[in-house]
């Protein structure tokens, strides 16, 4: 009977507790839903998740889907009243309204603490209308060549500043049998970076471009240095410059082929080579860096957007959202942030210092920058995605160099008529 009334008293403790804990908020879980380019691959935001959960009991379920797939799905759990608690989404102020509705769908921001501590230039990329709706982390965007210094220096090579130095280096590294340069068309994105990341070269030649093309004075596809890129593309995937499997590989998967010499070449984040150290040490001081130079192109595109964090403004867990929110912009949060993602050289918080190698900082400070193409022109980034698939369609010879360009522009057409662009009229 004595054994009884314990194990009684002991359950009426644990329900008692448990409400206890469920009228305090405790026992809420925060889906928090995001494409894998999202999240950081040192998996540093997961582990901030369960500092989160043992902090306050509040559990954070990351759901992870493919690059490819994200955002289709996400618009498409959005409009159906469906989206997760906590939603990542690629972030601009040319594209947020059609990708997040922020205004109906997302939890206003705009009167928290840590809204004010986010660098200004990141603000407009997360806000509509005046009010902040995101939350972001990651400092300005670059993507350079990651190239590996000993397979150049046995052939004696060096690092190409045109196209055609390019296609030399591509064609001697060829011979010896390494994949002269890693390209991964699986995730659906990775392909189309020297399109519009070269935008700034283009408006050496076309001065007031991207305003043109926003005006619509101007159309994309007339836009010859463009043209050309997809065109030399195209000729490195005839030629085999991308290796044999380009088709089918992960973007996840170049740190392994640059590590064990498979591959000669990468485009990345300015970040990848610090992460790649850190997998892979033996690679430490080994990986030099090049500004893309198809079309000639000389060069830094900069994006000052990037992916953010929004609070589901239909969920029933706002209060929890938004103490999570504050919990990853705490100052030592921020600092764990940035410790624990080597890819993470800078933060768009001006309290956490940058970590770029001297090496490239030295060798980015010499050269011209400029903003990419999609953070400045209406209608490109919300088509990233389908211009890859134009892309594999042409490698795959069932399109033409003149048919994506075709394409592209009339997807613009296409996308500010349905916004009901004056523009277009």
């Amino acid at each position: 009977m004595k054994t009884m009334k314990i194990g009684i008293l002991c359950a009426s403790l644990s329900l008692l507790l448990a409400a206890v804990l469920s009228a305090q908020g405790k026992a809420v879980t925060l889906s928090f839903g995001t494409h894998q380019s999202g999240l950081p691959v040192s998996g540093i935001v997961q582990q901030l998740g369960a500092d989160f959960e043992k902090e306050t009991g509040i559990k954070i379920d990351f759901q992870i889907v493919p690059d490819a797939q994200w955002r289709d799905l996400l618009k498409a759990k959005i409009q159906a009243g469906e989206a997760p608690d906590i939603f990542c989404s690629d972030a601009d102020p040319l594209s947020l309204y059609d990708r997040v509705r922020p205004d109906t769908s997302c939890i206003d921001l705009s009167s928290q603490e840590f809204v004010k501590r986010m660098a200004p230039s990141v603000l407009p990329a997360i806000s509509y209308k005046g009010k902040v709706y995101g939350i972001t982390f990651p400092g300005e965007k670059i993507w350079v060549y990651f190239y590996n210094k000993d397979i150049f220096a046995k052939l004696g090579i060096k690092a190409p500043t045109n196209y055609a130095q390019l296609k030399d280096i591509c064609a001697k590294i060829a011979k010896t049998g390494v994949v002269p340069m890693y390209e991964a068309l699986q995730n659906g994105w990775h392909q189309v970076l020297p399109l519009f990341e070269s935008g700034p070269y283009y408006q050496t030649f076309y001065p007031g471009l991207y305003d043109k093309l926003n005006a619509n004075t101007v159309n994309i596809k007339d836009i010859k240095q463009l043209k050309t890129i997809v065109s030399q593309l195209k000729e490195f995937a005839d030629l085999g410059y991308y290796g044999k499997d380009f088709m089918s590989n992960s973007v996840e998967g170049d740190y392994k082929a640059i590590a064990d010499g498979k591959a000669a070449m990468v485009l990345e984040g300015i970040g990848w080579g610090t992460q790649a150290e850190t997998d892979y040490p033996a690679l430490k001081g080994k990986l030099g860096i090049f500004v893309m130079p198809w079309g000639d192109n000389q060069i830094i595109g900069i994006n000052p957007a990037s992916n953010a964090y929004f609070g589901n403004a239909k969920s029933k867990n706002q209060k929890e959202i938004l103490q999570f929110f504050a919990f990853l912009a705490k100052h030592e949060n921020l600092q764990k942030r940035s410790d624990g993602d080597p890819q993470a050289l800078s933060m768009c918080w001006p309290e956490i210092a940058s970590k770029y190698p001297k090496e490239y900082s030295d060798y980015l400070s010499k050269l011209k920058r400029g903003t990419v193409m999609q953070a400045a022109v209406k209608y490109v980034d919300s088509q990233w995605m389908d211009v890859g698939k134009d892309l594999e369609a042409m490698y795959a010879g069932a399109s033409t160099v003149d048919q994506v360009m075709q394409t592209i522009s009339q997807r613009r057409d296409e996308q500010a008529k349905l916004q009901k662009d004056s523009s277009w009229k």
